[in-house]
């Protein structure tokens, strides 16, 4: 239920927190020896390959075409693959490439508050309560704390502009992806997520190679971040959003954005050497609450 995602939905959550957490340093990695569309059809193309070799090797398959309930899961898979993982990773790549990592990861947060309507609306049991508002307002005044507002402030290049709306455009994406992940038939979890890669990649390949043709082989360290693009924010972390987006909602889900920038500066200080912000407990602070508060149940009156 909604209302209670348990312990390990919770554990499930923080793990895509750290997963996605080190991305934005991975595609900045990536970013030095692969061009931006090409990083996103790899890390699909990595991802859809590692969990077909699962689904096989556990003898699942993926979902039937013959049945209409399967034509369903199909059309809710491609959904999956467009605004889950081909759109927002072609945006994000090539985003990052003109702002600041700072500016992405306060995109991220702004997820939950677009899940928030479309789930009002469109999901049952996920209703735009007040106190859910509240935590959603406060958990993102806990990122915005953590960024500063440095992250706003121009850097000069010609496309910023379009980059910083390609990285708020993302964001939308990820949300209409959990409201689809929740609204499709009941399904085997580990086939959903690989046809929504399966279908992510049949989408992206072709535009990385028509828009920069075949890449060439990087250096050790490049190669090394894609590669850890498609094992874990995409084949793993595809696995784990599809589970908690089913069993908690994707209201829950999309908590994870939260958690996402926290995650890069810790990162960024332990594997880079940079600087923990002084601010970075008060951020946290404020997340852990927004997030608490959003969870908390209702005592009933007697």
């Amino acid at each position: 239920m909604p209302d209670a995602p348990g312990a390990t939905n919770w554990a499930k959550l923080l793990l895509l927190g750290v997963i996605w957490g080190a991305s934005f340093m991975a595609v900045s990695l990536a970013l030095k020896g692969f061009p931006p569309m090409t990083i996103a059809a790899l890390r699909i193309s990595i991802g859809a390959v590692c969990l077909l070799a699962v689904i096989r090797v556990m003898g699942i398959g993926l979902p039937p075409l013959g049945t209409f309930q399967g034509r369903i899961i199909w059309a809710c898979a491609a959904g999956m693959g467009f605004f889950s993982n081909a759109l927002p990773f072609a945006l994000l790549s090539w985003g990052q490439t003109y702002v600041a990592s700072g500016f992405a990861g306060v995109c991220m947060a702004v997820v939950p508050l677009f899940v928030l309507p479309l789930a009002h609306l469109l999901v049952p049991g996920e209703t735009m309560t007040l106190r859910r508002t509240i935590s959603f307002m406060i958990g993102f005044a806990g990122v915005v704390v953590l960024i500063g507002l440095d992250a706003f402030r121009s850097a000069g290049s010609d496309f910023e502009s379009l980059a910083r709306l390609a990285c708020l455009t993302a964001s939308l994406c990820y949300a209409i992806g959990s409201i689809i992940t929740r609204l499709c038939p009941q399904v085997n979890m580990l086939s959903l997520s690989a046809a929504a890669l399966l279908c992510g990649a049949a989408m992206m390949v072709p535009v990385a190679l028509w828009v920069e043709g075949v890449p060439t082989l990087p250096t050790a360290l490049p190669l090394a971040a894609v590669l850890y693009l498609g094992l874990l924010p995409t084949a793993l972390a595809q696995v784990l959003l599809v589970q908690v987006a089913r069993s908690a909602g994707p209201a829950f889900l999309s908590t994870v954005n939260y958690q996402v920038p926290v995650w890069s500066v810790i990162f960024g200080a332990i594997l880079l050497g940079e600087t923990l912000p002084p601010q970075l407990f008060i951020a946290l602070a404020l997340i852990l609450g927004g997030l608490l508060l959003s969870r908390r149940r209702r005592t009933p009156v007697a």
